[in-house]
């Protein structure tokens, strides 16, 4: 499919791998967190992908709007994550460091 293609689809896939790893990690209390926290980079994939198969460059361009936004989303979970002492700051700078990468790489499509 031509969305495997995207760098940036690559980037956030491969993130969330890494990120249901650790939040599988995370104490039983903050399932909720971790519930979010999948269902954001979730979206950052699917409207990725999503919005590659459009034609048109309006609903391209809203495809991944949505998907810059669901990385911000992500970005405030591993905020909280990392306030609460369930993600170590060295970690939580390493995953928003890539998140800033992927909306980089958005913003050059939706451009």
């Amino acid at each position: 499919m031509l969305h495997e293609k995207l760098k940036c689809y690559q980037v956030a896939a491969k993130l969330a791998e890494e990120l249901s790893k650790e939040g599988a990690r995370w104490p039983r209390g903050l399932g909720y967190l971790y519930d979010q926290l999948r269902r954001a980079i979730a979206s950052v994939v699917l409207n990725i992908a999503e919005g590659n198969a459009r034609r048109s460059t309006a609903e391209r361009r809203r495809f991944f709007e949505i998907a810059r936004a669901s990385a911000v989303e992500v970005s405030a979970c591993v905020d909280l994550a990392s306030s609460f002492g369930i993600m170590k700051p060295l970690a939580a700078s390493a995953v928003k460091s890539r998140l800033t990468e992927i909306s980089k790489m958005l913003w050059a499509l939706i451009r």
